[in-house]
């Protein structure tokens, strides 16, 4: 499952003629990024939700051999990041799925990430495993971070005014049992990654290599150059 559906606000103005996921970084654009490690990790079928530019989304994801590529139309309502998820359920089918943001970038360390994902989920004790970035040295990230990672790989949420070490990288395998008793309409993913935790039943994996942020027009100079010193 791949979002591609936000408004990319933050990502103005660049968003204002073209969905975020279009945005090129380093010459290519940051859903062929994604769609890309997917392909790298044996992933043949994605589901991507749109909404924003709907259009120029699909016609960009035409010319895409692999992954197959299957639309979940949003535009006549935006769900949210749990939202879209949901909606896109019957495409998914009942095995866990990789999850993964569509402005999402890292360069992997000696094992692809999403790799060591897969053979770290547990459905038997997980609903979800999250890849997780430290707060310190991603670049483009200056929060407060969103987890905290007992040594066993359980999380737990950052409340409200604590600092938290590690930051969701966007990329996550999730089971279908994680949606059970989701609302209907639209909703953020956050809300059901809670009460994973409160189940305990929520886990994370440290990123290995390094996490790029790309939460503004300043952030993909920043990311290039990383990228260029990751690949020369």
């Amino acid at each position: 499952m791949v979002l591609a559906a936000g408004l990319g606000t933050r990502m103005r103005p660049l968003t204002d003629k073209l969905p975020k996921p279009l945005v090129k970084v380093a010459g290519r654009a940051l859903i062929d990024h994604v769609l890309d490690r997917l392909a790298e990790a044996g992933v043949v079928r994605a589901v991507v939700n749109v909404h924003h530019f709907a259009q120029q989304m699909q016609q960009h994801l035409a010319h895409r051999r692999y992954p197959q590529v299957v639309i979940s139309d949003e535009r006549g309502l935006l769900l949210g990041t749990g939202g879209g998820v949901r909606k896109a359920l019957p495409e998914l089918g009942d095995a866990p799925f990789f999850h993964i943001n569509s402005d999402t970038i890292w360069i992997d360390g000696s094992r692809p990430n999403l790799m060591r994902l897969a053979d770290t989920f547990d459905t038997a004790a997980m609903d979800a495993l999250l890849l997780l970035a430290p707060t310190t040295g991603s670049v483009g990230y200056a929060g407060r971070g969103d987890f905290t990672m007992a040594p066993d790989g359980r999380l737990r949420q950052r409340a409200e005014h604590e600092v938290a070490p590690f930051v969701f990288a966007g990329a996550a395998i999730l089971s279908p049992a994680l949606f059970r008793n989701a609302p209907t309409g639209e909703f953020p993913l956050g809300a059901l990654f809670g009460h994973a935790a409160q189940a305990r039943r929520l886990y994370g994996l440290r990123l290995e290599g390094r996490w790029m942020h790309i939460g503004s027009p300043e952030a993909i100079a920043a990311a290039e150059a990383v990228i260029r010193a990751g690949t020369s």
